[in-house]
C-alpha cells in the first residue's frame, strides 16, 4: 500500500526517536568525540522547537507582520548560532551580516523574479533554507579564518613586515581556509540526483508533483543556496580580515 509521507507514523516511532539519539550519543561518547550530550541536548530542542512551530505555523502564515516576526527569529537565532562558533562577547553578532548579505539578495531575486510567492506558506521555509545554509557557510568560513590567523600569526606578521596591510596580509592567510565552507554545498549541488535525493524534490513528490516540477524546485533551492552561501563565506573572510571577530 502506498503512503502520502516520507515517515510512517507508527505507535513505535517514539522509541525508534529514543533509540536512534540513544544510539548517537553512546557513540559519541564511547569515541570520546566530545559530543555525548550535545547530542542528546539537539535532539531534545529539535523536538521542543519542531513541536511549537507546528503548533504555531498555521497562525503565522495568515497574517503578515507575524510572517516577517518570525523571518526576522529565525536570523536573530542563525546569526547569534554562527557567531558564537566563531567567537565570544558582542562580536557574535557580526555574524548577523554575512548571513544577511547571503540571504537578502538571493530572496529579492527570487521574489522579483516571480519564482517565489510573497505567501507565508512559501516565504517562510525558503527564507528558513536560505538562513540555515548562510548561517553553516558563515560559522565555518569564520571559524576556519580565525583558527589560521592565530595559527599562522608569524606568517601575518612576515606579510606586514613586507609592507602589506593588516587586512591584505589576514586575506592572504585565511581566504583559503574560509573558502572551504563553501565545499559541502558545492558537494551537494554536484551530487544531487546521483548520491542524494533532497527534502524539497522528494517533499514535492509526495505532494504529488511530477518529478519534472520537483527537479525543477530543488534545482532553484540549490542555486539559490550556493549563490548565497557563497556571498555569506565573503562577506565573513572579510570581517574576519578586518578583525571584528577578534
Amino acid at each position: 500500500m502506498s503512503s502520502s509521507s516520507l515517515i510512517t507514523l507508527t505507535p513505535l516511532l517514539p522509541a525508534i526517536l529514543l533509540l536512534l539519539v540513544a544510539m548517537g550519543a553512546a557513540v559519541a561518547w564511547l569515541g570520546r568525540l566530545g559530543h555525548g550530550t550535545a547530542v542528546l541536548t539537539a535532539s531534545l530542542r529539535a523536538a521542543v522547537q519542531l513541536g511549537a512551530v507546528s503548533a504555531l505555523i498555521a497562525w503565522v502564515v495568515a497574517y503578515g507582520t507575524a510572517v516577517a516576526g518570525f523571518v526576522l527569529l529565525m536570523y536573530g537565532v542563525a546569526a547569534f548560532t554562527a557567531g558564537r562558533r566563531i567567537t565570544r562577547g558582542a562580536g557574535v553578532w557580526w555574524a548577523a551580516v554575512p548571513i544577511a548579505a547571503g540571504t537578502v539578495p538571493v530572496l529579492a531575486v527570487l521574489v522579483a523574479g516571480g519564482v517565489v510567492s510573497l505567501d507565508g506558506i512559501v516565504v517562510i521555509p525558503v527564507a528558513g533554507i536560505l538562513l540555515g545554509g548562510c548561517m553553516t557557510a558563515t560559522a565555518l568560513a569564520g571559524r576556519r579564518a580565525v583558527d589560521e590567523l592565530v595559527q599562522r600569526r608569524g606568517e601575518v606578521e612576515a606579510a606586514l613586515a613586507l609592507g602589506f596591510r593588516p587586512r591584505e596580509a589576514a586575506l592572504e592567510i585565511c581566504r583559503p581556509a574560509a573558502s572551504q565552507a563553501l565545499v559541502p554545498a558545492l558537494d551537494q549541488t554536484r551530487t544531487v540526483g546521483l548520491v542524494t535525493l533532497p527534502g524539497a524534490f522528494v517533499g514535492m513528490l509526495l505532494g504529488g508533483a511530477s518529478p519534472f516540477e520537483a527537479g525543477v524546485v530543488q534545482l532553484v533551492v540549490l542555486v539559490a543556496l550556493l549563490a548565497a552561501e557563497a556571498v555569506a563565506t565573503l562577506a565573513t573572510t572579510e570581517l574576519v580580515a578586518r578583525g571584528l571577530f577578534t
